[in-house]
């Protein structure tokens, strides 16, 4: 009797897993090469003189500031209680108030989620600060059916603002190497493009500035980093060669050639990639500020006194890729302890060049 029990038991399982499996590939986030985005354009005009400013932060859904820990880093949880995110997400919106960079790049910012509560991040960012936004997914999925308890359903991505007025915002897709059944509840990896046309007082220049916002694969075995990477390079080459000003920024998940070295102190067996010198072109530059960690270990809640005496796996994998065409005048990463994200924010100054 207790053997039939536990064979009908085991089907049972099977055909749930099955079902499920189903359900996830019909309904599997399928995007094009390339796709046009929903955007807000402003009514300033970019200047081809002065000084700009930007920032880029990885917010990490407003789910893994300093209480928090994560499951893929050897912690329990998805996310915190209720009342920790909307903390997390007050300081993210507070700090970016603090920054008042002319341009932000955000990633792992949530839409509609499970494990951040259905705040649309995007549009509370909007709100809190008065700029215009455009969004494009890098993971949808309608159930994502792991850990235990499942993070569930999942709208995240990377999200561009400013007030400048913008010709075009698109969708890139980057190469996805993960297979089949794990990539219908896993991340679709993009970046997004925002072009804003150059001024000159009132007089377009015909020129643009193209922005890219980026998050790259984290969990992998690293070739599905170098071939994003490769990708992403392409782009920004090819747009440089049109006589358009460029700027990416985001989480590379790798560490820069000739950033001072963070030793690995461990537990979390996870390491970066390592960007190459080699992949940039003549005139192109990285820019990372190597003297505080962009970046923290989420293997356990960031308190105690390992984290107070800095006994921590720190990275730094945040920064940007900038054209031959633009002078860079400060990058810097603005120390925030981790209190509200894993990431720090990286601020960047700079000018255009004929």
């Amino acid at each position: 009797m207790l053997k039939k029990i536990a064979i009908i038991f085991c089907c049972a399982i099977l055909i749930l897993v099955a079902l499920l499996a189903l359900i996830l590939s019909i309904f599997e986030y399928r995007p094009k090469p390339i796709e046009d985005v929903p955007y807000k354009t402003g009514n300033s005009f970019f200047q081809k003189d002065g000084i700009h400013s930007l920032v880029s932060w990885n917010i990490g859904y407003a789910g893994l500031g300093k209480q928090s820990d994560f499951f893929l880093s050897g912690g329990k949880n998805v996310r915190p209680s209720k009342k920790l995110s909307y903390e997390y997400f007050e300081g993210i919106k507070n700090s970016l108030k603090d920054i008042s960079s002319e341009i932000i790049f955000l990633q792992e910012a949530d839409i509609k989620a499970h494990r951040s509560y259905n705040v649309n991040q995007v549009e509370e960012v909007e709100k809190a600060l008065n700029v215009n936004g455009s969004f494009a997914h890098s993971y949808k999925c309608i159930f994502v059916p792991f850990p235990l308890p499942p993070m569930g359903k999942v709208e995240s991505g990377v999200a561009t603002f400013s007030n400048y007025v913008i010709e075009s915002s698109k969708r890139h897709s980057l190469p996805v190497l993960f297979k089949w059944p794990f990539r219908t509840a896993n991340l679709k990896r993009c970046f997004l493009a925002t072009r804003i046309p150059v001024y000159d007082g009132e007089t377009a220049t015909g020129k643009y500035l193209v922005l890219v916002n980026f998050h790259l694969e984290a969990f992998d075995n690293g070739q599905a980093k170098i071939e994003q990477t490769k990708k992403l390079m392409g782009y920004l080459v090819w747009e440089y060669e049109q006589g358009n000003y460029v700027i990416a920024g985001g989480d590379f998940n790798q560490s820069f050639p000739g950033a001072k070295e963070i030793p690995f102190v461990g537990p979390e067996k996870w390491l970066p990639g390592k960007l190459e010198k080699s992949s940039l072109q003549v005139g192109w530059d990285y820019c990372y500020d190597d003297s505080v960690p962009s970046c923290r270990s989420t293997y356990a809640p960031y308190i105690g006194e390992k984290a107070k005496n800095h006994d921590w796996q720190y990275y730094l994998i945040d920064g940007y890729i900038k054209s031959p065409n633009v002078k860079v005048t400060k990058v810097k990463t603005i120390d925030n302890d981790f209190v509200y994200s894993d990431h720090n924010p990286i601020y960047l100054e700079f000018s255009l060049q004929e």
